[in-house]
């Protein structure tokens, strides 16, 4: 029975990916409920009758019937109206995401994109094999990868890194839109390496290869500070930044192909991570944390240099952003012809802040 839910859970996690904005706020949200869960979590061990299991999964449920509510009042997108045909309703929803009635040009672009997109069939097709998309397949691939090689799900399993954790996501809610992904992905992934490196070389020099030792009172402090340190930077960057990028970056034609391999990829590498920890805690010791700040290394330096930087910039211009990067110029120009044919959407000027 466990099986068969978590089959189901893993189909409403990917309907909510598809229908719910991978922003910020929404990421904060989701690390409420996770700490909510650490508490009853930590409740419910305490019960003495051995249900305490039961009532763990039960409540479950509460967030599950709050999500099913809420989607009766969640209005649609512009975009999913247009594809409905209801080009009358559609714009009246722009007008009132955008607080005004100024939304002619992003309403025509909006349009075309659209038209484009319906001639698109076999999105997850065209995404594994037109050399165009080669910049989406791989960040809708590499980022939920280096995501969870970062070690956070090892980590964060705590009433300390919970609550950081939730109180750090409000940090990406404010920055993201006024300094731009990029850089909370460069800041993040630098914080986290101090601080893995740290806990490592601390565990280290207490326990060596042996395993035996103690931390003193004012060592195993530090520790914990560094490891908060280390979820704070998840928290603000990859955590939420890792849902968002790929949503932003795919055109509409692609959009639920790509989330579909954001939400894959991370939950396959989720299992491996889970599956794998404890060989690799028992033969690699504190060489773990090393580990995995060599793999944030490896990633800070890939949004370093791969990643442009997609704030500001409406799903339907994304395309341009990746015709004017040094790399991925040579997958991502189109001609006219091309534009033509359905696929792309309508290329503009785009003034990157």
């Amino acid at each position: 029975m466990l099986i068969v839910g978590r089959l189901l859970l893993g189909v409403g996690v990917g309907f909510c990916n598809q229908v719910f904005p991978s922003l910020p706020p929404s990421f904060s949200l989701k690390q409420k409920w996770i700490l909510a869960a650490n508490l009853v979590n930590y409740w419910t061990a305490k019960i003495e009758s051995g249900n305490g299991w039961r009532i763990s999964l039960g409540l479950a449920a509460v967030p599950a019937l709050m999500i099913t509510v809420g989607s009766l009042f969640l209005p649609d997108t512009p975009n999913s109206i247009l594809e409905r045909g209801d080009a009358a309703k559609a714009k009246q929803m722009l007008q009132k995401i955008r607080g005004t009635d100024d939304v002619d040009a992003e309403f025509e672009d909006l349009v075309r994109a659209s038209a484009a997109a319906k001639k698109i069939d076999r999105p997850m097709r065209r995404l594994l094999t037109e050399r165009r998309y080669r910049p989406q397949l791989v960040f809708c691939t590499l980022i939920p990868f280096f995501q969870q090689v970062t070690g956070i799900n090892v980590v964060m399993s705590s009433l300390i890194t919970g609550f950081f954790n939730v109180v750090a996501t409000f940090v990406s809610i404010y920055v993201a839109d006024r300094f731009g992904r990029r850089s909370l992905f460069l800041e993040g992934g630098i914080q986290m390496i101090i601080c893995q490196v740290v806990v490592g070389g601390m565990i280290a020099g207490s326990f060596g290869t042996s395993g035996t030792g103690q931390l003193s009172t004012a060592a195993a402090v530090l520790v914990v500070v560094f490891v908060t340190g280390f979820v704070m930077a998840f928290a603000w960057s990859w955590g939420p930044m890792g849902w968002l990028v790929p949503t932003e970056i795919c055109p509409l034609e692609l959009r639920s192909a790509g989330q579909a391999m954001n939400a894959g990829v991370n939950m396959f590498f989720t299992f491996v991570i889970g599956q794998f920890f404890l060989s690799l805690l028992c033969n690699l010791k504190f060489g773990l944390f090393f580990l995995f700040a060599a793999f944030v290394v490896v990633m800070t330096g890939f949004i370093y240099f791969f990643l442009p930087e997609t704030r500001n910039v409406p799903i339907e211009d994304m395309g341009e952003v990746f015709r004017r990067h040094w790399f991925w110029q040579k997958y991502a120009a189109v001609d006219d012809d091309d534009n033509n044919k359905g696929g792309s959407a309508p290329r503009r000027s785009v003034e990157l802040k």
